[in-house]
């Protein structure tokens, strides 16, 4: 029996996939509530982690070790940081990273890389589910910092340097802790808002429907796995 783990930084991420999945078996671990069911043979487990890349990591390895997941897909909102993605856009990603840290550390000691791929099942079927939903999807690089991007020239910065679709506060370090563990791994972020000086107004007013589409697409692979 496969076991899926999903992971949303905000309660607000999680609400319409926990919607579907009712009555799960809440396990208290550390910090976290961890919410278990049984779906079509499968078990899932959605857990909070938090808001940030220390949280999120120390989530996913709580994840890891209490519930010996075979995928882990992380889910929610993100800041747009290509032109041609749009708000309410879905980007998949092909791999992840952080953009405030010296990568040349994560090369050059344990665990000797700073560029995170994404699992190539998991892609191929976030595509299928993006079609069937009928929802514009982008499939590229999402990095990861310690902030809320909502400043022209920080957004300049990163996509100078690291070329991303989209931008947040956890995939890299979710995908950075599935590597270490060898367990395959994707970021889905629907796009809320576009990293710039209107950041924050869009991300109140999109919050909700991009939480609710991604959640759409992270059911709809779940199904598939």
């Amino acid at each position: 029996m496969n076991t899926i783990g999903i992971i949303g930084a905000m309660p607000s991420e999680l609400h319409d996939i926990r919607e579907t999945l009712k009555d799960a078996e809440v396990i208290h671990i550390g910090s976290f509530d961890f919410y278990k069911n049984t779906l079509n043979g499968k078990n899932i487990i959605n857990v909070c982690c938090g808001v940030g890349k220390v949280n999120s990591a120390i989530c996913t390895q709580m994840l890891i070790d209490n519930f010996k997941v075979d995928y882990i897909i992380n889910t929610g909102v993100s800041g747009g940081m290509n032109s041609q993605v749009k708000v309410c856009d879905i980007v998949i990603s092909s791999e992840v990273l952080a953009h405030d840290v010296n990568l040349t550390f994560l090369e050059k000691y344990p665990p000797y890389c700073s560029i995170f791929k994404s699992s190539d099942v998991l892609i191929n079927y976030t595509v299928e589910s993006c079609k069937s939903l009928d929802y514009k999807y982008f499939i590229g690089r999402i990095a990861s910092g310690e902030q809320f991007i909502s400043d022209n020239a920080i957004k300049q910065d990163i996509q100078t340097r690291l070329n991303p679709y989209a931008v947040d506060m956890e995939s890299a370090s979710i995908g950075h802790c599935a590597y270490v563990n060898k367990i395959p791994s994707i970021s889905i972020r629907c796009i809320s808002d576009n990293a710039d000086d209107d950041g924050n107004i869009s991300f109140e007013e999109f919050e909700k429907i991009s939480a609710k589409r991604v959640a759409n697409v992270v059911l709809d692979v779940i199904s598939k796995l």
